[in-house]
């Protein structure tokens, strides 16, 4: 009798995921997010939250998205900004979590990440991609049209599972870009 029909086994182990390339921006180096940059990630994006610029996530939020979060890193590993990808259908997709640590501000690292959103976008066959922002000039200027939320049902019928008060967006754009 074969070893494999004494000890039966369920299930294959899984295969150990090898670390995804960086994506170049430029001069930038952007990462696909790891564990380790887990709490890091939190506490960039919901710094921003009290002013209504992100949505709080927790770390429980952003390890069940770790695969949709790219990053930049300083030397030292800390991270300096970020990005996350939130699927609506296999061909829209929303940028979220755009965060740039307040000292790295205005050196470009929002345009980098919105960058290796698009391409990370495309990689996984999504042909739209729209945002909810402030960031007006930062959208125009990377080809983004602005638009309505109205035409995006999924994301509105989103904001009511999360809190009725997201709806009114306010001060807030929705921009959109098909990719190509």
């Amino acid at each position: 009798m074969s070893t494999a029909a004494l000890f039966p086994v369920d299930r294959e182990e899984p295969v150990p995921a090898r670390p995804l390339p960086a994506f170049r921006v430029g001069e930038v180096l952007v990462h696909h997010a790891e564990e380790r940059d887990i709490p890091a990630i939190v506490a960039l994006n919901n710094m921003y939250a009290p002013d209504g610029l992100t949505l709080m996530r927790s770390e429980v939020f952003v390890t069940a998205h770790l695969q949709d979060y790219q990053v930049v890193r300083a030397p030292d590993g800390s991270i300096l900004g970020q990005v996350a990808l939130d699927e609506y259908t296999p061909s829209l997709v929303e940028i979220v979590s755009l965060a740039v640590a307040p000292d790295q501000q205005g050196h470009g690292l929002g345009q980098c990440l919105i960058t290796a959103a698009e391409h990370l976008a495309r990689e996984r066959g999504h042909h739209e991609v729209f945002a909810i922002s402030l960031a007006e000039a930062l959208f125009l200027r990377m080809g983004f049209m602005l638009t309505s939320i109205e035409i995006y049902p999924e994301k509105i019928a989103r904001y009511r599972t999360i809190s009725r008060s997201e709806l009114s967006i306010g001060r807030k754009f929705c921009f959109t870009k098909k990719l190509r």
